[in-house]
């Protein structure tokens, strides 16, 4: 052997497995693009508080940003001083010369005035979760509370609850409940309670397997409803709550003995009428009402009786009991009133508006059109016969161009304008998120964000009676924008919006050079058979198209892509000779789909998390009642069983991508979580076991996991779009 073709030996050798020599250039020059890609800030969520000058007011702004070394995202605060000049409805934003690092901080929740701020630092292991109020200018409180008390904070968006009471004395929260007593054992066997604190060897079992709510709450405890005295540390939970509901989203209730009102899902709503929890995250066809509970700190005298509302034996107030789904509940704004010199917009407890996911329970499809509610809150604060009116109905099949109904995943703290009735909120239209006002009393629905702009917009925060806002687009980077309301003589209202400067830096020439050689336009694809029906079966185009995938799963939506891909290559926006594919969790099933229905038809496919064999994946996901539904259909609940029939299971293999792998053609790589709970890893193994093509790759949820993913894509795609 040569000394060259040693070397090359070697090299070959030392090569990671899966790659080639030719690839190895590749991943270098695309891992650098990709690093500048990462260094981009993300603008996550702000706050703005009032002054009583009506022209200055100032903002924090949470930004975060990847930290791929310490495989962590870092979480800054950015503050600025908002200035507004009247006359030209203009604005400027002088921001702090630097952010403030929010390390290990799980949460971050002002309080209404805005003079208080509380962090919460929940621990990784067995230490106190933390609760640090701090002041203006100093640490004024570090609240520690051990484990026998609560474990972690929640600071997710489906069960977190952290509230501020108006008098800025209680802060009341959702925390894992404290941890269950667990059979302990030694080597004389079990340990009963009076033993000898001296036995030696001993150990804790586990004890009784617990349900939980799936993915991302595998290894969390119920959650449960606290609150804390922010003065003296004392920390009290909230008695009268049944373990099986699970608590979140709590707020302060005004005027009223019952002061404060949660979201909880109860663990006997399960499918059939059976007991049982299923997958959550991203599921809101999980039932779930409204409840009001007095606050344990309240007097004893001023505590209501125990038989109100024919409650009787227990303080808890069921608020939605006609309403399968009710969330994201919201007292309307009342009164102004100024505390150390900071306007302040208190909830007067007119109405309590919440919105409610009642489609997507009725059906069983994971998302569906949103509508909203409100009751009428009692003066008197007594909870009796609450009657529940519409706000915002189900919009089943909008006209061309009108709102298609609500579809709503989020709703700020403080979304009203000074008029104390009209709701500020992000939803989906179409292709894209807007922002939209919402009038309570009214009813009526506007669209506030521009009507000729193809960007998403999402809203961040309301000052007064203005919208700070956030917009991106495929190719622009998040961009803060300024929102005010105008009314030109003889027009409806209109929003003036403007760009606001940041202290991001800039893109790198070469990310700004891409961005600025790509278009992007989001394109009406006709259907030339009227007979045919064309239909998204998203977000954002009404029920009626949203309701017709389920059960037309691997036909309709494979058959809706191919519609749409002969549609740009006809119009000669695409190379019809390069045509890559790429998706995630469904998008994987419809991409594994696409590949073996359509073979030839891409040159490159990759498939993240993908759900390739619903027949295996039945048996092994958080949400097994999803796989009756795409099925079957609104039917599926009633097909619904933990152990299918057959016929289901041949029904389910038929409808999966598996059943067409054997026509596969296409060179596909796969990135699989090892531990997702969602789409198991068999089935992405499955299939790539059965097609040789294919190479896996394994990420978790975690910067480094995405930067692989992307990376691998991205060479993936060079390496076989370039021939």
């Amino acid at each position: 052997m040569t000394t060259a073709q040693a070397s090359e030996a070697a090299t070959e050798k030392e090569l990671p497995v899966g790659m080639d020599a030719s690839m190895l250039d590749e991943y270098a020059s695309q891992s650098k693009l990709l690093q500048e890609f990462v260094k981009i800030p993300t603008i996550g969520k702000a706050w703005i508080f009032n002054s009583k000058n009506e022209n200055t007011s100032r903002v924090m702004v949470s930004v975060g940003q990847a930290d791929l070394l310490a495989n962590k995202r870092k979480r800054f605060l950015l503050n600025s001083h908002i200035s507004k000049n009247a006359s030209n409805n203009s604005v400027d934003f002088q921001w702090s010369p630097f952010p403030i690092e929010m390390s290990g901080v799980s949460a971050i929740v002002p309080s209404p005035s805005g003079k208080k701020l509380l962090l919460v630092r929940n621990s990784e292991d067995d230490s106190p979760t933390k609760l640090e109020v701090w002041g203006p200018c100093q640490l004024e409180n570090e609240i520690h509370i051990a484990q026998s008390v609560h474990g972690s904070v929640y600071a997710d968006e489906w069960f977190e609850g952290i509230s501020w009471n108006q008098e800025e004395t209680l802060v009341a929260y959702v925390a894992e409940e404290p941890p269950q007593p667990k059979p302990e054992f030694n080597d004389s066997g079990y340990k009963k309670a009076d033993s000898s604190e001296k036995d030696c060897k001993s150990w804790k079992g586990k004890g009784d397997w617990e349900e939980t709510w799936g993915e991302t709450y595998s290894k969390k405890r119920i959650p449960a409803l606290f609150v804390v005295n922010i003065s003296s540390g004392e920390v009290r939970a909230v008695k009268g709550i049944p373990r099986t509901l699970s608590v979140g989203q709590v707020i302060w209730a005004p005027s009223s003995s019952y002061s404060l009102v949660f979201v909880a899902w109860s663990s006997d709503n399960g499918f059939q009428k059976t007991p049982g929890k299923l997958g959550i995250k991203y599921c809101y066809n999980r039932p779930c009402a409204l409840y009001a509970v007095p606050d344990p700190f309240m007097e004893e005298a001023q505590k209501p009786s125990i038989n109100v509302s024919k409650v009787d034996t227990a303080p808890t107030i069921k608020l939605t009991s006609d309403l399968n789904s009710a969330f994201f509940p919201r007292f309307s704004l009342g009164h102004t009133s100024q505390l150390w010199g900071l306007l302040l917009y208190s909830p007067d407890g007119k109405y309590l508006v919440f919105i409610s996911a009642k489609s997507a329970v009725d059906s069983g499809a994971h998302n569906a059109t949103n509508s909203m509610h409100k009751i009428d809150w009692p003066a008197d604060g007594k909870l009796k016969d609450l009657s529940v009116a519409d706000v915002v109905p189900i919009v089943m099949c909008p006209q061309d161009g009108c709102f298609p109904g609500l579809y709503c995943s989020g709703i700020l703290r403080n979304p009203w304008l000074s008029d104390g009735q009209t709701m500020i909120l992000s939803s989906v239209w179409g292709s894209k998120e807007v922002i939209l006002s919402v009038n309570v009393v009214s009813c009526e629905v506007s669209r506030v964000t521009p009507q000729d702009s193809d960007y998403s917009w999402n809203i961040l925060a309301l000052d007064k009676d203005n919208i700070l806002a956030v917009s991106s687009s495929l190719i622009t980077v998040p961009q803060m924008f300024y929102g005010s309301e105008v009314c030109p003589t003889g027009k409806s209202s209109q929003w003036q919006w403007q760009e606001i400067s940041t202290p991001f830096l800039n893109p790198s020439d070469k990310i700004s050079a891409i961005l600025t050689d790509h278009k992007f336009s989001i394109l009406k694809v006709p259907i030339n058979n009227a007979s045919d029906k064309l239909t998204d079966g998203s977000l954002g185009f009404g029920e009626e198209a949203l309701q017709s995938l389920p059960g037309n799963i691997g036909s309709q939506d494979v058959n809706d892509v191919l519609t749409a891909l002969d549609f740009v290559i006809k119009k000669g926006l695409i190379d019809a000779s390069k045509v890559a594919v790429v998706g995630g969790s469904h998008g994987g099933f419809l991409t594994t789909h696409l590949i073996g229905q359509a073979p030839g038809t891409f040159l490159a496919a990759a498939a993240r998390n993908p759900v390739c064999n619903l027949s295996l994946m039945v048996g092994t996901t958080d949400i097994p009642d999803w796989c009756f539904v795409e099925i079957y259909g609104k039917e599926g609940k009633n097909y619904y069983s933990e152990s299918p029939s057959v016929d289901s299971i041949c029904q389910f293999l038929q409808k999966s991508p598996i059943s067409h792998i054997s026509k596969v053609i296409t060179p596909t790589i796969f990135l699989l979580g090892a531990q997702d709970l969602r789409v198991p890893v068999s089935n992405g193994l499955q299939c790539i076991c059965n097609n040789r093509l294919n190479q896996p790759s394994f990420p978790l949820r975690r910067p480094q996991s995405d930067f692989e993913s992307f990376l691998n894509i991205g060479v993936w795609f060079k390496k076989h779009l370039s021939r």
